[in-house]
């Protein structure tokens, strides 16, 4: 009896100390994103616009050292699951940087700029500690994987079959 008491403990500990989300806060949908013709848009535009697609989402910036050396990883990503949207929220510091970081690299899949950068509700609500940042939406835009700092992450890639 006290087995099982212990591990319903572990089991209720371990699932509320979980902190994945499954969708957004309103605060987080309702942030301003600035797209590559200079328009705003809200994350939650961003989210329609993919709906009925899996969404990968990588946050990053062009002054990340980690970053740049996983877009090759990430252009993988893209060749192997052709059936998902990648879409790329930038962290740079201007808008100039972000747009030539872009061409640059040959990113291919939509893009945005984070004006106000981390300290911004979007990124308050993802609790953005390190980039790249990698995120998975199904179909509907719920959250799928909340959180890969690794484009080899086991959680990533099967978020991605899914």
């Amino acid at each position: 009896m006290k087995k099982i008491k212990y591990l319903l403990l572990l089991l209720i500990t371990t699932l509320s100390c979980q902190k994945e989300h499954k969708t957004f806060s309103v605060k987080a949908l309702n942030d301003q994103f600035i797209t590559q013709v200079g328009e705003q848009v809200t994350f939650q535009n961003i989210v329609d616009q993919h709906k009925g697609k899996k969404v990968f989402i990588d946050i990053w910036a062009s002054w990340c050292g980690d970053c740049l050396k996983s877009i090759p990883q990430v252009k993988a990503l893209q060749n192997q699951f052709k059936n998902v949207d990648f879409v790329f929220l930038s962290l740079d510091k201007s808008a100039k940087q972000w747009q030539y970081a872009i061409k640059k690299y040959n990113l291919k899949g939509d893009h945005y700029y984070m004006p106000k950068g981390k300290k911004c509700d979007f990124a308050n609500f993802v609790n953005i500690s390190w980039i790249p940042r990698y995120m998975v939406l199904d179909s509907v835009g719920n959250i799928e994987l909340f959180k890969a700092i690794t484009t080899d992450d086991n959680k990533l890639i099967e978020a991605l079959k899914k």
